[in-house]
């Protein structure tokens, strides 16, 4: 069975098994054992649903910590256009990336460029596409994994193509390498990132391959001190920065960015794994064959609703928005040149190195035959639960309770509505042996026996 890498850890020191993180979980890979959180591996996705359902603060995010740049000679800083939608509206993407500068980076790299250029290969992979449709985003590296957890069947329905942190950091440091006659190890790219998720892309990236990104570091860490930096940022020093940013990879912070950037007619855009799980069940039901493509991202409102984010989501929103009108008026149209972009779409650039596969759950058992007869007991057992998927027990629903039970990770009488039975069961047992042990009507002798 394979070995997974999860950007959150539960803290069983915080952890009082309020049991909301195990409500909320989109995969039940959370169970209450014991009165604390634990995990099951092989089911979770990393979405960060757990991270801000917990009361107590007891789920806790890993991302790479900002001293990591020391390990590098040359540090690259990408951040998510996510972003640029922290900072009150005055601020420009152009003063954020020479804060970066300012803040320790020896570069900052506006990642909308790539987004726009992903977004060119995302709108000729759909034209020349003649398979099953609705095809599926991968911008969201939680929605990638929910479909290999839970839809197999449409993981061929993903759009194969890399995503823009990941061919940025790769052409960054061979650009990087021969300027400065550097190895490509000796620079370190790092991810800005609106959520955890993306920490679990670079670790162990869904198709296998290798990350080019050296560590994610996340936004809220990284807010304060780069509001400070930008304070002393002289506006000489940026103020052509601006030119390069492009106005069609800024929509990906965004839910629906990818759509509007593409503007196509049959797509469909989606946040939220709530309304995701609904999408996708109505995928397999054979539903939405008349929609060419989704957009879907598992935090709300897209990456500027992620855990790791600093400002209320709907301003992001809407300062996302607010930008893009922005450019727009300031006529700052940087955009990839068409033709180079054909070129380098025909020499497969921009698509993954590996391919995606299913994530295997365990089964019931490595032995066929007892697997059989687990599952056969595990739908016994389900028959006669009551159904109502209470959580009391310390499982999510009453059929997964019953799993639980049949790999012996639970017992039967931790069901509440088991224990009047149990009960009525003990009280028997506990009559028939004083019936075996004494009679029911001891003589007076027998009586002064039992008081000596």
């Amino acid at each position: 069975m394979n070995q997974y890498f999860h950007s959150i850890r539960i803290d069983p020191e915080k952890c009082d098994g309020r049991m909301k993180c195990m409500r909320v979980c989109p995969t039940q890979a959370i169970r209450i054992r014991n009165g604390k959180a634990v995990m099951i591996e092989e089911k979770c996705i990393d979405c960060g649903e757990c991270i801000t359902a917990c009361p107590n603060g007891a789920i806790i995010p890993l991302t790479d910590p900002f001293g990591e740049l020391t390990k590098f000679r040359h540090t690259v800083a990408i951040p998510s256009p996510a972003l640029y939608a922290q900072f009150g509206r005055e601020i420009l993407p152009d003063k954020i990336l020479a804060g970066l500068k300012k803040l320790g980076f020896d570069d900052a790299f506006d990642l909308a460029f790539t987004c726009g250029e992903v977004s060119f290969a995302i709108q000729e992979y759909l034209r020349e596409h003649k398979g099953p449709k609705p095809l599926i985003s991968n911008a969201c590296p939680t929605v990638v994994r929910l479909i290999q957890v839970k839809y197999p069947d449409l993981i061929d329905q993903i759009i194969p193509t890399n995503t823009p942190r990941e061919i940025a950091s790769r052409d960054i440091k061979k650009k990087k390498s021969k300027q400065y006659g550097l190895k490509e190890k000796e620079i370190g790219a790092f991810y800005l990132t609106p959520c955890p998720v993306k920490m679990i892309s670079i670790k162990q990236p869904a198709e296998k391959g290798k990350s080019h990104l050296d560590g994610a570091i996340s936004i809220s860490d990284i807010y304060g001190p780069l509001l400070s930096a930008m304070e002393s940022v002289e506006k000489a020093s940026y103020k052509k920065a601006l030119e390069s940013i492009c106005i069609l990879g800024i929509g990906w912070a965004m839910v629906g960015g990818i759509c509007r950037t593409l503007r196509l007619k049959n797509s469909l855009a989606v946040s939220g794994l709530n309304e995701i799980i609904k999408v996708f069940d109505d995928i397999e039901r054979g539903k939405l064959r008349n929609i060419d493509f989704i957009e879907a991202y598992s935090c709300p409102q897209g990456c500027v609703g992620g855990s790791l984010t600093v400002e209320n989501l709907y301003i992001s929103y809407n300062k996302i928005l607010k930008l893009i009108e922005t450019l727009e008026y300031e006529k700052i149209k940087a955009c990839p040149d068409i033709r180079e972009l054909r070129k380098l779409y025909k020499q497969k650039y921009f698509f993954l190195e590996g391919k995606l596969e299913p994530r295997p759950i365990k089964p019931l058992d490595e032995d066929l035959g007892k697997a059989i007869k687990k599952r056969k007991e595990k739908e016994e057992i389900y028959e006669t639960l009551p159904k109502i998927d209470c959580g009391a027990c310390g499982s999510p629903t009453c059929l997964t309770f019953a799993e639980d039970v049949v790999k012996g990770k639970s017992e039967l009488t931790d069901c509440i509505f088991e224990l009047p039975q149990r009960f009525k069961e003990l009280s028997q047992e506990l009559c028939e042996l004083l019936n075996k042990t004494a009679p029911l009507n001891p003589t007076k002798s027998e009586l002064k026996k039992r008081k000596k």
